[in-house]
């Protein structure tokens, strides 16, 4: 039976709604009831609170152009605030079981692609940028346009290539992979540890959690990710409080003196729309390509998302359309922009909903729920700022591996898709850069299908990306042949 006969049934057999709340959200309607939303909104939000030690972990570690750094304390505030919001919207106005939070793979282009090349303030400027252009794209009806542009094959590989890329942050970010000194006259740019081998307790917590975190996703265990994390910084408070360990890193794990404390706004409205435009050594073809990058990540990880989120929730109609969908993209695009007002980076739909899902939600009642959690967090902040980055760093490598299962899709026996999206994978984390790997793909697709006589094949609007690209990637000669240097 389709998802489409699923629904219509449930729907003729639906007992009249109970009250005004009810016919609002569709509860009964839909063949839910208020303790499945109350449920799926409780699921949902403890698959995805790992983005409040995430986000500012990430965020936090990141140094923009002149070598500031964003207060973690502040960006736990902003996660929680933007999720808080923007998560209840979409329950009231898009009624979908559609929670949403600071985007993975998103902050990790904020963090060290954008904040490197300006100053913090500039890079959200950016976000805000994207998130407007997403809901012009979607009041315009152009979003279908640019869906149609890319193909699918690269599009998936994307996703991997982030997947890849976050892996290799979190390896890094824990130690277990480091940068080898010029001086050791090798070849061979990283290596395990910091020695060649793996040593110290911290180290241990990483390994250990790394273990238990792919353990619980193999036993599909909901909020394995989040109980990996906590279940580890519980060892490594402890391994703190009874070993002498010179650092742990950024962060310390030392029990606060306070769990509840006044959220610290002070992050808030901090962002500047133009300034990345006038930002010295970056360029005007840099800007539009690091917005075209956010626009393509957020952009299609959203819709796989609403379609996915939708389709097992059997919501979607005979046609195979989401309800409300049009309200679903703005609302998407809206948490962007306050994503990047805030400091938090760009918002976004998250697949972890699905969780909420089969915890029997089929409405945007449940996340009333879901918000309301992340309001609460507002108040826990010192608790959630005890985190180490070693209990925090195997989360990226499950998500990594998560991104990375769409890699079996991509149909790697033609050379015209399997070429661009190798190496749309392979360049982002082997150059710690996704616009590079989304340029590098989008290039070899346009070649390969223009060597083999496909030109036609390829969209108008791929033929101006990949040409915007081409001037990104050969800047330096360019600037050279006018003068520029």
């Amino acid at each position: 039976m389709s998802e489409s006969q699923k629904v219509a049934d449930r729907s003729d057999a639906a007992p009249p709604a109970v009250n005004s709340v009810d016919r609002f959200f569709k509860i009964s309607e839909r063949g839910s009831t208020f303790g499945r939303e109350i449920r799926g909104g409780f699921a949902t939000f403890f698959t995805m609170a790992y983005i409040l030690v995430l986000n500012p972990i990430i965020l936090g570690s990141a140094k923009d152009k002149f070598g500031h750094q964003l207060d973690a304390v502040q960006l736990t505030t902003a996660t929680a605030l933007v999720a808080a919001v923007m998560t209840v919207i979409m329950g009231v106005g898009g009624n979908l079981p559609l929670a949403l939070a600071a985007g993975l793979g998103l902050n990790a282009v904020v963090a060290f692609q954008i904040a490197p090349l300006m100053s913090w303030d500039d890079a959200m400027g950016l976000i805000v940028l994207e998130g407007l252009l997403i809901c012009v794209l979607v009041v315009t009806g152009l979003r279908e346009a640019v869906m149609h542009a890319i193909p699918q094959p690269l599009k998936q590989a994307i996703s991997v290539g982030i997947g890849l890329f976050i892996a290799f942050i979190g390896f890094v970010d824990a130690g277990f992979v480091s940068r080898i000194p010029d001086a050791a006259n090798t070849t061979v740019p990283v290596q395990l540890g910091g020695t060649g081998t793996l040593a110290g307790w911290p180290m241990l917590v990483f390994c250990l959690g790394v273990l238990l975190t792919i353990g619980l996703l193999a036993r599909k265990v909901k909020g394995a990710i989040l109980i990996s994390i906590v279940g580890m910084t519980a060892v490594a408070l402890v391994i703190n409080s009874i070993a002498d360990i010179k650092t742990w890193g950024l962060t310390t794990p030392s029990w606060p003196g306070n769990l509840v404390d006044t959220p610290d706004f002070g992050l808030i409205g901090d962002f500047d729309l133009f300034g990345a435009f006038s930002a010295p050594g970056v360029g005007v073809i840099t800007v539009v390509l690091l917005i075209f990058t956010l626009i393509l990540s957020d952009f299609f990880d959203t819709m796989g998302t609403v379609v996915g989120v939708s389709a097992e929730a059997g919501l979607l109609d005979e046609e195979g359309k989401v309800p409300n969908l049009g309200r679903v993209l703005l609302i998407d695009g809206a948490a962007a922009v306050a994503g990047g007002a805030a400091s938090a980076s760009s918002a976004t739909s998250y697949i972890e909903s699905a969780a909420g899902v089969g915890e029997g939600s089929r409405t945007g009642f449940s996340n009333l729920v879901t918000g309301g959690l992340f309001a609460l967090a507002l108040f826990l902040t010192p608790l959630l700022t005890i985190v180490p980055l070693q209990a925090a760093a195997p989360a990226l490598v499950a998500v990594g591996f998560l991104m990375m299962t769409q890699v079996k899709h991509i149909d790697w026996d033609r050379y015209d898709i399997a070429i661009p999206a190798f190496l749309t994978i392979a360049v982002m984390p082997f150059t710690y850069s996704i616009t590079n790997g989304i340029g590098a793909g989008f290039l070899a697709y346009v070649v390969i299908k223009t060597v083999l006589g496909k030109a036609k094949e390829v969209h108008w609007l791929l033929w101006g990306t990949s040409a915007l690209f081409l001037v990104y990637f050969a800047i330096d000669p360019i600037e050279q042949l006018l003068g520029a240097k």
